[in-house]
């Protein structure tokens, strides 16, 4: 795997190549992360991943300096998995000017997520936008995880003709149903083992609202469930996953998700209302 810090690098490793999947990262690299790059070993000839810890999509509460760096363990996973170039710039590399152009989707990005972390989704569109420009991918990977960033970047390329092919990967989890994120590594000992309740309230209330049952009255069942076991529950809604709107009769592919506060951490979830 051949490293690159530098547009100018990342071009000149990336001339004359194609069919390239790419897999843009913060760093950190779970489980979550290196399937969506064994996707992309296995459906493309070369494979690009960034990490990049991008400033513009923390907001002025939120620290970016505790965010976790590992850079040599991931540039080792990411190897081990078939990764050909890692790009690895600078915030002064991608961000070159010192009042960047910036980037923002309506609608899909102003609620949910977008209201509790203003501004958070112009940094993902705008770095994201950015890192499709140099890379030159044919095909994007992401994980469903993080189910409005899906919608965000799927108006994004829609909106702006990106000639990029977007696949979207399910939530790889711990065995006891946790979704893998890079937070997990903030949870106390306590708050792990109570973590996956999440998971499975989600699970329960899924359940019940394809079975028929009021989703309005399910989803505050599922909060109060929550709510006791001691989570500070920001958001539990059934949504339209591309416009993510918030609906009150189930669909094939809508999907019941959730964000909630355990012990300061802040988690998040989604699974689909019809069972695969």
């Amino acid at each position: 795997m051949k490293i690159a810090r530098t547009i100018a690098e990342l071009r000149a490793l990336r001339a004359g190549v194609s069919d390239v999947g790419f897999v843009p990262t913060m760093g950190a690299l779970h489980e979550g992360h290196l399937e969506l790059m064994r996707r992309a070993r296995i459906d493309t000839a070369f494979v690009v991943m960034s990490l990049f810890v991008n400033p513009t999509q923390f907001g002025p509460n939120e620290d970016l300096s505790r965010y976790p760096r590992q850079e040599a363990r991931d540039c080792e996973l990411a190897a081990e998995v078939g990764v050909d170039i890692a790009f690895i710039p600078s915030p002064d590399e991608v961000y070159r000017s010192t009042t960047p152009t910036t980037i923002h989707v309506p609608s899909v990005s102003e609620r949910w997520e977008g209201a509790f972390r203003p501004g958070h989704f112009d940094g993902v569109a705008t770095v994201v936008a950015k890192l499709f420009n140099i890379v030159a991918p044919d095909v994007a990977y992401f994980g469903r995880k993080d189910l409005q960033q899906c919608a965000v970047v799927s108006k994004l390329v829609h909106d702006l003709d990106f000639a990029i092919e977007l696949r979207f990967i399910e939530t790889i989890r711990e065995s006891d149903g946790l979704a893998r994120s890079s937070r997990n590594a903030y949870l106390t000992r306590s708050a792990r083992r109570q973590a996956p309740l999440l998971y499975s309230t989600l699970k329960t209330t899924a359940h019940r609202i394809w079975a028929g049952a009021d989703v309005r009255a399910s989803i505050q069942q599922a909060i109060n469930t929550l709510v006791t076991a001691g989570f500070q529950v920001d958001y539990l809604a059934l949504v339209e996953p591309a416009s993510m709107d918030e609906i009150d009769k189930p669909t094939p592919e809508s999907r019941l998700m959730a964000t909630a506060r355990l012990d300061g951490v802040r988690l998040l979830d989604n699974i689909p209302v019809q069972e695969e």
